[in-house]
């Protein structure tokens, strides 16, 4: 009897495994820069893996089975390790051999609502190049303060130490440092009487700060705001110290104010 029970629980497990891929197909994956739209983008990209290869920081990484049809897609997952531009020209779109990842979508591909930026992106590592702007022309995704209560800045609060702890892998270009070659974020600690992370580690100029705001009662309060530059990265997710995220990027969220 032992053995039966076991035997049709791992046959029930089996097949109900194969409705995971599914489940999990719904949710929504961070793509690196310069991915078409979501169907187009999984029509188009063949996983050779050429833009893993080539990403400096290691951000992007390959879906595994349960994404379903997304099955071996890159994707970026931000709090673990986020795209920072460390290689200025985007080799990720570069490399890419089919056009899943482009400057120029063609014109006979559907734009997203939301996703085209205003102009060109301004990466603040090259403000003072004489070419100072990425050839990004449409986001991938849009960066929220989805947990404002536990916002260090909404709360008046510093910061000090290592912003996700010592044993925290991800790295992050700093120019202060070198600006081409990323060190690990734990290697680099803060110390800020109001805590202004996600602004400090935006690579995107003008894509995010830190603003007061009045509250019904007259009470003011500081508050990271996004603005319309914003690209998606996911650097400002990656940096915030606190537990889960306060900040998150959404991917293939559109601008609105």
């Amino acid at each position: 009897m032992l053995r039966t029970i076991l035997l049709a629980g791992g046959v029930l497990g089996a097949a109900l495994s194969g409705y995971l891929p599914l489940i999990y197909a719904a949710k929504k994956r961070l793509r690196p820069p310069g991915a078409l739209d979501e169907k187009d983008f999984l029509a188009s990209c063949i996983k050779c893996g050429q833009c893993v290869q080539v990403c400096p920081v290691q951000a992007i990484k390959l879906a595994d089975l349960v994404d379903g049809f997304g099955v071996g897609t890159p994707h970026i997952e931000a709090r673990t390790q986020a795209c920072d531009f460390s290689c200025d020209a985007v080799q990720c779109i570069l490399a890419c051999p089919t056009g899943a990842l482009t400057y120029e979508k063609p014109r006979f591909l559907s734009i997203r609502p939301g996703a085209p930026l205003a102009q060109k992106p301004t990466l603040l590592a090259k403000e003072h190049d004489p070419e100072p702007t990425l050839n990004l022309k449409e986001r991938i995704g849009v960066a929220r303060l989805t947990r404002p209560e536990l916002c260090l800045a909404r709360q008046g609060k510093g910061f000090k130490g290592q912003a996700r702890g010592a044993q925290f892998q991800g790295k992050m270009r700093y120019t202060s440092i070198d600006r081409w070659k990323p060190v690990k974020v734990a290697s680099h600690p803060y110390d800020v009487e109001l805590c202004d992370l996600c602004v400090q580690a935006c690579p995107i100029k003008g894509a995010i700060s830190i603003e007061t705001i009045t509250a019904a009662d007259g009470s003011q309060s500081s508050t990271p705001v996004v603005h319309e530059p914003c690209v998606g990265c996911g650097a400002c997710e990656m940096i915030c110290p606190t537990e889960p995220s306060s900040i998150e990027v959404i991917p293939e969220e559109g601008w609105h104010a």
